[in-house]
C-alpha cells in the first residue's frame, strides 16, 4: 500500500474542496492510501462510499471557545500595532455582556486583548488552549484512533475550527506529520487560525505572504502554494447541461437572458433582501424597455431566515429561485451540508447566466471562470439603523486590497440606479470588467492551470512524506 493519509474534516466546510471534487481520485491515482477522519455528521461512507474513521466524541474543552476568542482578538490587536492599520478591529465580533456567564467570558477576552497583545502573550493563550484540549477525554480517544491506524500524515481541511485542535495535537504528540489547508481567501488577515501544523497549503503567493506576515513563527519552507480545488469543477465540461436541458429543469425560458443574484449570509449582508429588490426593480425597467431579461436567485445555503420571502413573492414576474442542493443533516445552521450535485448546479448557474449581482463574496471568481462579470452593490439601504452592519465596511477588508484596480475589477453600483446602469452596460457590451477580474483571480488563486489544484496538493503531500 502507498503512504497512508488521514484527511481530517473538523467540520463540513472542507467537504466541497476535498470530498466533492476529484481530489480523492487524483490522490489515489498517485498511489496514496486515503482515509477520511470524519468529525462531521455527514457520513462519507454511506453517501460516497469513501473509507472513513468517524470521530464520535465532539466535546471540546469548555474553556476552548473563550480562549480561541481571546486568541483572535489578541491577533487582531497585534496586526493593528504591527501594520498601523485600523482595519483589524473591524473584524471583531461584539462582546456579549448580558448575563453573568457571558460577562465573565467577555471580561476575560477583553483583559487579554488589552494586556496580552504581544507575541509572548499570544503564545501563552495558544499554550493554554492546547493544554485544555490535551486534558480532554476526546484527545485520548483521538490518540487511540491514530495509534490504531498509524497514518503517515494528517491533512486538516480547515484552519478555523476549534474541533481541529485536539486531533492535530494528538497527531503531533505521536510524531505524525501534520498539514493544514487555509480554507478561504479572506481568512488570514481575520485572525482565524486556531491550529498550528508542520505544513500549510494556500491558494496563492499572496496568501503565502500573508501567512508569513500574520504568523511570524511560520517559515517559507513550510508553505505550499497550490491554488484551490474550490474552482476545479468549473473547468469540467462534463458537468455542463445544454441550454435546453438547464431551462427545462428549472422552468426557465431559453430565449431570456438571466442575471444571477447570489444571496449572502446575515452577518455579511443583513439587508440583502433589499439589494435583491433593487435588482428586480432594475430588471423590470429593462423589460419595459423591451429587453428579455430576468433573475435567477441563488440563496446562501445556510440562510433559513425567510427574509427574502416578501421580495420573492412581490417580484415573482422577474425572479426564479433556484435553491442550492444542500442537505440539512441536523437542526443547527452548521449542520447543513453541501452535496456533490450542488457543484454541478453552481457550474451551470454560472454558465447559463449573463452576470452575477452579489455583496462582496468570492462568487465573483466562480463567474469569471466562465468569462462572466460581477456587479458589487456598495451603498447603504434606507432600512439601515443602529445595530445593523453596513455592507460598505466589507469592501474595506484586507482581501479586497488584492484587486489589481479597485475601480475596474468589478462593476460597482454605488447607488440603486447604478444596478440598472450596470446590468444594461454589461448586457450591451459597453462595460466589460472581465479582463481585470481575471487578473484579480490570478492574484488570489494560482494563475497557472487553476484546474490542477488537487494535483499540486498531492505533489506537496508527496514532498512532505519524501
Amino acid at each position: 500500500m502507498g503512504k497512508k493519509v488521514f484527511i481530517l474534516f473538523p467540520d463540513g466546510v472542507g467537504l466541497r474542496n476535498f470530498a466533492f471534487t476529484k481530489f480523492k481520485e487524483v490522490g489515489e491515482a498517485q498511489g496514496f492510501d486515503i482515509t477520511y477522519w470524519n468529525n462531521t455528521i455527514f457520513s462519507l461512507e454511506k453517501e460516497l462510499g469513501y473509507k472513513e474513521v468517524v470521530i464520535e466524541n465532539t466535546r471540546i474543552h469548555p474553556k476552548t471557545p473563550t480562549l480561541s476568542h481571546a486568541r483572535k482578538r489578541v491577533e487582531l490587536a497585534l496586526s493593528r500595532k504591527r501594520e498601523k492599520d485600523n482595519v483589524y478591529p473591524t473584524y471583531r465580533f461584539p462582546l456579549q455582556w448580558n448575563g453573568i456567564k457571558k460577562a465573565v467570558k467577555s471580561a476575560f477576552v477583553k483583559y487579554h486583548e488589552t494586556f496580552s497583545a504581544t507575541p509572548k502573550g499570544w503564545q501563552r493563550i495558544m499554550n493554554q488552549m492546547q493544554a485544555a484540549e490535551r486534558s480532554t477525554v476526546r484527545y485520548k480517544e483521538l490518540k487511540a484512533q491514530l495509534e490504531e491506524h498509524r497514518p503517515d500524515i494528517v491533512f486538516c481541511t480547515t484552519q478555523r475550527a476549534t474541533q481541529a485542535i485536539a486531533p492535530i495535537l494528538a497527531a503531533q504528540d505521536l510524531g505524525i506529520k501534520t498539514a493544514c489547508w487555509i480554507y478561504s481567501w479572506d481568512n488570514l488577515p481575520k485572525g482565524m487560525t486556531t491550529i498550528e501544523t508542520d505544513y500549510y497549503f494556500v491558494w496563492s503567493e499572496l496568501m503565502k505572504e500573508q501567512l508569513l506576515q500574520y504568523y511570524p513563527k511560520t517559515r517559507a519552507e513550510q508553505i505550499f502554494v497550490t491554488g484551490t480545488p474550490q474552482f476545479e469543477p468549473h473547468y469540467d465540461k462534463d458537468l455542463l447541461l445544454s441550454r435546453k436541458q438547464f431551462c427545462l429543469e428549472h422552468n426557465l425560458s431559453e430565449e431570456t437572458r438571466y442575471i444571477c443574484f447570489s444571496g449572502d449570509d446575515q452577518t455579511t449582508s443583513p439587508l440583502d433582501q433589499y439589494y435583491l429588490e433593487d435588482t428586480a426593480i432594475a430588471v423590470r425597467k429593462l423589460r419595459e424597455e423591451g429587453e428579455d431579461v430576468a433573475i435567477v436567485y441563488r440563496k446562501v445555503p445556510i440562510d433559513f431566515s425567510g427574509r427574502y420571502d416578501e421580495v420573492l413573492a412581490e417580484y415573482s414576474d422577474v425572479i426564479t429561485p433556484i435553491d442550492p442542493l444542500w442537505k440539512p443533516m441536523g437542526s443547527q445552521w452548521n449542520q447543513v451540508m453541501p452535496t456533490k450535485e450542488d457543484f454541478a448546479l453552481l457550474v451551470n448557474n454560472c454558465h447559463h447566466c449573463e452576470l452575477v449581482v452579489n455583496i462582496c463574496s468570492s462568487m465573483v471568481f466562480d463567474f469569471v471562470v466562465h468569462d462572466k462579470p460581477t456587479i458589487y452593490p456598495n451603498y447603504e439601504q434606507p432600512q439601515l439603523k443602529k445595530g445593523i452592519r453596513d455592507i460598505g465596511q466589507n469592501y474595506k477588508y484586507v482581501h479586497f486590497r488584492s484587486m489589481p484596480d479597485y475601480d475596474t475589477s468589478v462593476t460597482w453600483a454605488m447607488n440603486k440606479e447604478e444596478i440598472y446602469d450596470g446590468i444594461k452596460g454589461l448586457l450591451n457590451g459597453s462595460l466589460n470588467p472581465v479582463p481585470v477580474t481575471k487578473k484579480w483571480f490570478g492574484i488570489v488563486n494560482k494563475p497557472e492551470q487553476p484546474e490542477k489544484a488537487s494535483e499540486r496538493i498531492w505533489e506537496g503531500v508527496n514532498q512532505i512524506l519524501g
